[in-house]
């Protein structure tokens, strides 16, 4: 059975934009827009409500990824294939231990979220004092686990010799940003836990503006400055997150909007009872972002071993794909602070309609970004590098990456509504299920042992996503039943 699905997905990604493709895609849209608008009239008010938090919060999670584009960018364009490779390869290990620390600063979001729902203002400062020095802790063991452990897995992971000696200066300098990242992390969670969302955009916005310029001036060697190849991005990324960091502490600690909630912080401040009741949702949530995150980056090991030519294409898609995957993180972000609101003030109405609406939002997205890489395939690589080679390659990829948009903005809607409802640990063990025991699996099995090179890695990572779109949609489902009494179920919800 999986030999003809794989022979259904060869047929269907070997097609390039043709007519009969665009048509059926811009009907599925059109169709989807029609039904939006059929009820939005009813729920017009949660649309714009949700679309007005979720657009900085797409914008601001964008800029974490926007960091790693700007980077591969900058190196593919002016220092190789091989050093591409390198960052390829840094990624996909640094991303797990970096993921861990965003998954434990996001535990404070819901909490914060849910608090504010019963307005106690008190219980919202001292969640912030302990996830403080939550994250700081945390930090410091990151740092420790990649200075001591990735360094020994990249050495030892069958890559070429050449590519993992230029990864490891880069390695080290990105691990250092592991702290002012962190901490940037407590107080824009903090701050988008009580809807504010523009702030954290705008620092992100101008962080990245200037990443870029400094990463070209270190990677080329301007001004003087003699070229240092993958360690200038490195170095860029670092200065770039600690100047992030201190701008949004000091909004936060001295914006009028947060005057009610710092009056009661205190850095001094440490209750492990807090401590605890972050985690619980942190750990959960770093571990669903550790398993998605971790099986891509274990297919970027797989790309590895084929070559590195095919690493490098694995990458470039990769790296595409990404920006239109935090569209619906930022989504998703937005639906587990109107839900979690909405938890905490026991109106389970509007959870249902944020929830509802979540999921038409990400729908529409996902559909349009799946056009734009199904009909400019073959430029959108050059974004990233000039090799024709890998080119060649990353555009049949984005054809599979179209296919799987949907699976990935509806799986993480999921996941954040699920958040907010303060349910981690169910759906952690679902993107688990999904991710490792089907997933990266069959994409080893599709790519290495049936030789169908990087795109069978593709096929068994769309199937993962769609295996995790599915059943958290059904633990939704399930958690609703459950709360609620059936009279009060929303047929659409």
């Amino acid at each position: 059975m999986l030999q003809h699905l794989v022979s259904i997905l060869e047929i269907l990604s070997s097609f390039t934009p043709r007519f009969e493709k665009q048509f059926f895609t811009c009907t599925f849209v059109l169709f989807t827009i029609f039904y939006m608008l059929q009820n939005f009239k009813s729920n017009k008010k949660y649309y714009l409500s949700t679309m007005a938090l979720a657009g900085p919060v797409v914008i601001s999670q964008l800029g974490h990824t926007l960091v790693q584009t700007a980077d591969t960018m900058i190196v593919g364009h002016f220092a190789g294939t091989i050093p591409l490779a390198a960052v390829s390869l840094v990624h996909s290990v640094f991303m797990v231990v970096l993921i861990i620390g965003i998954g434990i600063a996001y535990g404070l979001t819901p909490l914060i979220a849910q608090e504010n729902g019963r307005h106690n203002i008190k219980e919202c400062a001292k969640l912030l004092s302990n996830s403080f020095w939550l994250n700081i802790v945390s930090a410091i063991l990151l740092f420790l686990f990649v200075f001591y452990g990735s360094m020994y897995a990249m050495q030892h992971a069958d890559q070429d010799p050449e590519v993992v000696e230029t990864a490891k200066p880069y390695l080290l300098i990105l691990s250092l940003s592991i702290l002012p990242l962190m901490v940037f992390n407590t107080f824009k969670q903090f701050a988008e836990g009580l809807g504010f969302t523009k702030q954290a955009m705008n620092i992100t916005i101008w962080g990245n503006v200037l990443n870029v310029v400094i990463a070209v001036i270190l990677v080329k060697g301007m001004f003087g400055i003699e070229p240092m190849g993958v360690r200038g991005v490195g170095i860029a990324t670092l200065i770039d997150r600690i100047l992030m960091m201190i701008v949004m502490a000091w909004y936060v600690l001295s914006s009028k909007n947060f005057k009610l909630y710092i009056d009661h912080f205190s850095i001094k401040f440490i209750d492990f009872s807090r401590v605890k009741k972050i985690l619980k949702i942190g750990g959960p949530v770093a571990m669903q972002y550790v398993f998605e995150i971790g099986a891509f980056a274990g297919a970027a090991l797989i790309a590895g071993k084929i070559g590195a030519v095919e690493q490098a294409s694995h990458q470039t898609a990769i790296t595409l794909a990404a920006m239109t995957y935090m569209m619906a993180s930022g989504i998703a972000s937005a639906a587990t602070i109107k839900v979690g609101n909405a938890y905490g003030n026991k109106n389970f109405f509007r959870l249902q309609k944020f929830a509802t609406v979540s999921y038409h939002l990400v729908l529409v997205f996902m559909i349009v970004c799946a056009i734009i890489f199904a009909l400019f395939n073959q430029y959108l690589p050059y974004i990233i590098t000039k090799d024709q080679e890998v080119v060649m390659m990353a555009s049949q990829l984005l054809i599979i990456a179209g296919m799987f948009q949907l699976f990935d903005g509806t799986q993480v809607v999921g996941l954040g509504t699920l958040r907010g409802m303060g349910d981690v640990n169910i759906p952690t063990f679902i993107t688990f299920f999904a991710y490792w025991i089907i997933g990266l699996p069959v994409a080893y099995y599709l790519g290495i042992e049936m030789k169908i090179g990087v795109k069978g890695i593709w096929y068994g990572l769309t199937l993962g996503l769609l295996t995790s779109s599915i059943l958290l949609y059904f633990r939704y489902r399930y958690m609703i039943q459950k709360k609620l009494p059936r009279n009060q179920i929303l047929v659409n919800g």
